[in-house]
């Protein structure tokens, strides 16, 4: 009898041993995720488009998966710091970026020196959209279409001046396209910020700029700047009235501010696609498709992560043309 209590409570011990043995061998990703707040990084400062957009998702996100997003800001050298502080994080979800067309696509190509590949130090998980840049003009220029700009900035070779928010951003590079594909010569004076470019736009200290249409649209409505174009494929449902400038005979002509979440490189797939199907049913909310439409933004068709990955390929491989093309490259 004795022996049988012995080999019984022998039994329960080694039934409770492979049990803890078990449960210490499950991976650490097997908890339920997200079990902790996200931090989600805007690579630029507060206050811009990127992350007011960025703040509307967190929001809606936060409430969807019953946990924190908080938006952290971490800009410098054109987004490079923010997304190489997230190619470095943990692959585990808890570490997003809201990345733009800069460090994701163009920076690759107009930095020197990149510590991390947008094409490889990232997992995909959704192409939430872009926001479209438009050419405006002061009033007092005497041109009121893209062929009228065009005719007068070659019967005027190197006075034509246009702002920038700061050598690299979207608004540099619109021009340095810009000249490549209609033949003109435009000079490029890059300022500290979109606003104080467009101060001196609107006191015709420079001709003209690229700017997004969020930026513009007050201001073209009240007449203080004229827009002549919008620099996307197709016009902009902020202002469908402005042609595009594509259609007025630059073909071809398409530059945009584009937005899209990554991880870390690494990030489980289970993990990617939870992320994924979350921003897909916050974009697909009424509430925040009306906010982001009011910031400018056009809604991506294709939300897969594939769609975001294969967008990133595409635009680094135009941006390192025109790149090679103007011999542009920073430091």
């Amino acid at each position: 009898m004795n022996n049988l209590i012995t080999l019984s409570r022998r039994l329960v011990a080694g039934l409770a041993l492979a049990s803890l043995a078990t449960w210490a061998a499950a991976p650490a990703w097997a908890e339920t995720f997200p079990s902790k707040p996200v931090q989600f990084v805007v690579p630029f400062p507060p206050g811009g488009p990127t992350d007011a957009m960025a703040r509307t998702l967190a929001a809606e996100l936060s409430q969807l998966l019953g946990q924190p997003v908080v938006v952290e800001n971490k800009g410098g050298a054109g987004g490079n710091i923010g997304a190489d502080y997230v190619a470095r994080a943990q692959p585990d979800g808890y570490t997003l970026m809201f990345g733009t067309s800069g460090p994701l696509a163009i920076n690759k190509s107009l930095y020197r020196k990149l510590n991390y590949d947008p094409a490889t130090s990232f997992t995909p998980i959704i192409y939430v959209g872009y926001l479209p840049n438009i050419l405006v003009v002061n009033p007092k220029l005497p041109v009121k279409t893209v062929p009228e700009l065009i005719a007068y900035a070659k019967a005027n070779p190197g006075k034509l001046s246009y702002a920038s928010s700061g050598n690299g951003a979207s608004s540099h590079l619109a021009g340095v396209l810009f000249n490549g594909m209609a033949g003109t010569d435009l000079m490029h004076v890059p300022y500290k910020g979109t606003g104080p470019a467009l101060n001196d736009l609107l006191a015709g200290q420079v001709g003209m700029t690229f700017t997004d249409i969020l930026t513009a649209k007050p201001y073209a409505e009240a007449g203080r700047v004229r827009a002549l174009g919008v620099a996307t494929l197709k016009r902009s449902q902020a202002l469908p009235q402005v042609p595009t400038i594509a259609e007025q005979g630059v073909k071809g002509y398409d530059v945009s501010v584009f937005f899209g979440v990554v991880a870390p490189k690494g990030l489980p797939a289970d993990r990617q696609a939870t992320l994924n199907q979350a921003f897909a049913r916050v974009l697909a909310s009424p509430r925040v498709k009306q906010a982001l439409a009011d910031q400018g933004l056009e809604a991506s068709p294709d939300t897969r992560p594939a769609a975001l990955a294969q967008f990133i390929q595409d635009e680094s491989a135009k941006w390192a043309k025109v790149m090679k093309a103007a011999g542009a490259m920073l430091d």
